[in-house]
């Protein structure tokens, strides 16, 4: 049965400025890291907190992944005002923060690949609601 989303996957052009950007900009925090056999790091795994995760992929620049469906991921946080605030002093671009069709307050923001991110927070109101535990 599943039960809930492992992490989701990045192939970034630049290992070095993705992790700038999800573990100083964002707020993540390392769990570990991919090595190689030649002791080069080639991936790593960022904490988003509870069991979630991303994962980065050092790729090739010249060649994105061709035919995905990708749009965006959502991270839920317990504080959109704070949350942007935050960001915002780290240097991040974050839109402001505003209440979607769902109900459910959102930001925005983009990787230095261009992946777009989801900040997410429920109301009461939101349609999500009943599923939450």
């Amino acid at each position: 049965m599943i039960i809930g989303m492992a992490h989701a996957c990045f192939v970034v052009s630049d290992l070095e400025q993705a992790l700038a950007f999800y573990r100083d900009g964002l707020g993540l925090t390392e769990a570990f890291d991919f090595v190689n056999d030649a002791g080069q790091r080639h991936g790593i795994y960022l904490h988003l907190g509870g069991r979630n995760f991303i994962e980065l992929f050092a790729g090739n620049p010249d060649r994105p992944a061709e035919n995905q469906s990708y749009k965006h991921i959502c991270l839920e946080v317990d504080d959109l005002d704070a949350t942007v605030t935050a960001m915002r002093a780290r240097g991040i671009e974050v839109s402001d923060p505003k209440l979607g069709r769902d109900q459910s307050w959102q930001a925005w923001v983009t990787d230095p690949d261009g992946n777009r991110i989801e900040l997410h927070q429920y109301t009461p109101e939101s349609w999500q609601a009943p599923s939450l535990a």
